[in-house]
């Protein structure tokens, strides 16, 4: 049977969406930034399913909604059970109608090198983050395909392009959704569908996962770089679950890593090799315990997370296509320049040796 648990119902009837509003799942809606994501739909009076383990985040997240001016629906289960999943989706669909938008947000974290973590850890990171998105992606596919519409988002990170020393465990989960996702969206488009798939790559984030996270470091772990709030970062994700670009890389540092990665691969390994451990590691004692990996969080977490002071409220965010068209142009700039360069200077050693006796 699957580890579904029965939900709050405030309404016995399907809740009615406001105009250009529809319905959205939002996968590890309890807390950080599928919060802020349901949160941010909930506002412009969508249907929102929100989905996690831990109940009294669940809760606390419909409670938000519904005062925002949205309509929401609390699911328990656990990503990492496919028919969990699945009935979570029917259950959806039957109270709230058909599902347009579907997040795969939720994520789970190990912090430490990779000889320290063991095979369960391992087991249980790549269960919720990878298999996670895959259960929740066939499982809107399900629904989708039938009405030949319908957007799946999947949640990513510049740690989805360059992997960071210490993160290995979340590093191979996010490389591979990214291959997953490419994969799927080739077959879609042999298929001629029209549902969308759409994965933005995040920059480090203000959420409880530095409070909760399992570590196997002395000292608990931090945002390397600019840091954003939740909230800033929500916005950009339902933009782009509404617009549905191939990617959307959101934030300086992100785009940075990837592009960085992608021309220097080799530098940043050995950068990475001398900065990467201090960096990550804040001045807060790890403490002992494995956070919430096997176990949902017993309270309510909200959002955020301890690094409020420093993160920043405003982010940018661009297209890979638009990046590269402007790399494109740059170069064609480039290369005029220096025919042009070249012609005035062969124009010039002309004129000189006209005019030399």
């Amino acid at each position: 049977m699957p580890q579904l648990q029965e939900s709050r119902d405030k309404s016995p009837e399907p809740a009615q969406a406001l105009p250009g509003a529809g319905h959205v799942v939002v996968t590890g809606a309890s807390a950080g930034i599928g919060r802020a994501v349901a949160l941010a739909f909930g506002r412009r009076g969508w249907r929102v399913t929100v989905l996690a383990r831990g109940r009294a985040g669940l809760d606390a997240a419909a409670a938000e909604i519904e005062a925002a001016g949205g309509s929401a629906l609390v699911i328990q289960a656990d990503v990492g059970d496919a028919q969990a999943v699945f009935a979570a989706a029917q259950r959806a669909s039957a109270h709230f109608g058909p599902i347009d938008i579907w997040v795969n947000n939720a994520m789970a974290t190990v912090f430490g090198p990779v000889g320290r973590v063991p095979p369960a850890e391992w087991e249980k990171v790549t269960r919720t983050n990878y298999l996670g998105a895959v259960h929740g992606t066939l499982a809107a596919l399900k629904h989708m395909r039938a009405r030949n519409r319908g957007t799946i988002v999947q949640i990513g990170s510049a740690l989805a392009y360059r992997a960071i020393a210490l993160q290995a465990p979340y590093c191979a989960t996010k490389f591979a959704i990214r291959g997953f996702t490419d994969a799927l969206r080739s077959e879609l488009d042999h298929d001629a569908s029209a549902v969308r798939l759409t994965m933005v790559q995040l920059p480090g984030v203000n959420t409880p996962q530095f409070e909760w996270s399992r570590t196997h470091m002395p000292r608990r772990h931090r945002p390397v770089g600019a840091w954003y709030q939740p909230e800033a970062i929500a916005e950009k994700i339902v933009g782009a679950a509404l617009r549905a670009p191939r990617e959307l890389w959101i934030g300086r540092p992100a785009i940075e890593a990837i592009v960085g990665s992608m021309l220097l691969p080799g530098f940043l390994d050995h950068y990475l090799a001398r900065t990467a451990y201090e960096q990550q590691m804040s001045k807060l004692p790890a403490g002992a315990g494995e956070g919430i990996l096997f176990e949902p969080a017993p309270q309510d977490h909200g959002a955020h997370g301890p690094f409020d002071e420093g993160a920043q409220t405003t982010v940018f965010a661009a297209q890979p296509a638009l990046l590269r068209a402007g790399l494109g142009l740059a170069a064609l700039g480039a290369l005029a320049l220096a025919f042009l360069a070249g012609g005035r200077a062969a124009s010039d050693r002309q004129r000189s040796r006209a005019v030399s006796p």
